[in-house]
């Protein structure tokens, strides 16, 4: 089932990628109706400009990696050739359209979900109302929840779904989607008092390139903010833009008029160096927690530093790990800051689940 899921998430990143793309093709005119021998081909772009707009707007470094990226996309069906004469895209003149720009886009039964998946996120996320909040289980807080009952009677008075059990059974499609997910991943979508999560964040202004990657260029330790689509309140994750390379060190603010600079060696949050024996004497400062940390098309959203033992420098406030409860406190000196990755379930660059095992100080010292 996590294979299925993660093949889910990963067609899921390349719908909203070509989404993103297309609106901004529109935006910059690049999109257009054109003609050929006397005949107008309405909605296409012409595959030779769009890789010198790729190259300029720095979504590829050169154009066989932008032909890669558009290879992409024709392969899952979100452009083709206005004729359907080329399965291949070619850096050359000729007319090619996103599907959803003439109605031929397929929707089959897994792009319908993450389409409705995408309005419920944006209604959610444009209208004032307590459903995501800050809710604790487990002794945990994690933000923006969702609990699960509220969120099927929201379901019912927005017209989503005519039942519960309808409006639950969407709940259950979602989070096999890949676009919720319960707190601690330990329950499927189920009425009642369980808090879930979206795991997809589709306003995540998406990199092309990142669908062209297979991970090994992009490590779960390098996070740092990002725009979003449409919202200016924060600032959120990307994998390939970073103010210092692969530091994955967090500035607070988005904004680089009002933010401080951004070191590329932070200083440690350790008050003292700590041995691997004091971290495993029995009755010491130092307890022991295993977090269980869905990665999400970015990573685990955490920063590593330090050998023997690590500790874990920096955690990204809206990334995985932050939702499974994962947390830096250095002015407290209650810093979870020493880690090992008991068992990653698939490889580090599928980025798919890792079972995290953490000392944190129990008391002052």
């Amino acid at each position: 089932m996590q294979k299925k899921a993660a093949e889910l998430e990963r067609l899921a990143e390349v719908l909203v990628t070509g989404e993103q793309l297309r609106l901004r093709l529109h935006e910059g005119k690049v999109i257009k109706d054109r003609r050929h021998h006397l005949r107008t081909y309405p909605n296409c772009f012409v595959a030779k400009e769009l890789i010198d707009w790729l190259i300029e707007h720095k979504e590829a470094m050169e154009r066989d990696t932008a032909i890669k990226i558009m290879q992409n996309l024709l392969d899952q069906s979100i452009i083709h050739h206005v004729c359907d004469e080329h399965r291949e895209f070619k850096d050359m003149k000729l007319f090619y359209r996103f599907r959803k720009d003439d109605g031929t886009f397929p929707l089959d039964s897994e792009a319908k979900v993450f389409m409705r998946g995408q309005r419920i996120y944006e209604k959610l996320m444009n209208t004032e109302n307590s459903l995501l909040q800050t809710r604790e289980e487990e002794g945990a807080a994690f933000e923006r929840t969702l609990l699960a009952s509220e969120f099927i009677e929201w379901l019912l008075q927005e017209g989503e779904m005519a039942t519960k059990e309808e409006a639950e059974q969407l709940g259950r499609r979602l989070l096999e989607h890949g676009i919720i997910q319960h707190v601690t991943n330990k329950h499927h979508f189920t009425d009642g008092p369980l808090l879930y999560q979206f795991r997809m964040n589709f306003r995540r202004r998406r990199r092309l390139i990142e669908q062209n990657s297979d991970g090994g260029n992009t490590s779960f330790l390098s996070v740092s903010p990002s725009k979003e689509i449409k919202v200016v309140l924060g600032a959120r994750r990307s994998s390939l833009s970073s103010s210092c390379g692969s530091s994955g060190y967090y500035s607070s603010s988005p904004t680089l008029s009002s933010s401080p600079p951004v070191l590329c060696n932070p200083k440690s949050v350790l008050k003292r160096q700590v041995s691997p024996e004091e971290l495993q004497t029995p009755g010491g400062p130092f307890l022991k927690k295993t977090f269980t940390i869905v990665g999400d098309a970015v990573g685990w959203g955490f920063v590593v530093r330090g050998s023997k033992p690590c500790h874990i420098q920096a955690v990204d406030p809206s990334g995985p790990a932050a939702a499974a409860g994962m947390k830096v406190k250095a002015r407290e000196r209650h810093v979870e800051v020493f880690i090992r990755l008991n068992k990653i379930k698939k490889r580090l660059r599928e980025r798919a689940e890792a079972d995290v095992t953490v000392c944190s100080v129990n008391k002052v010292m």
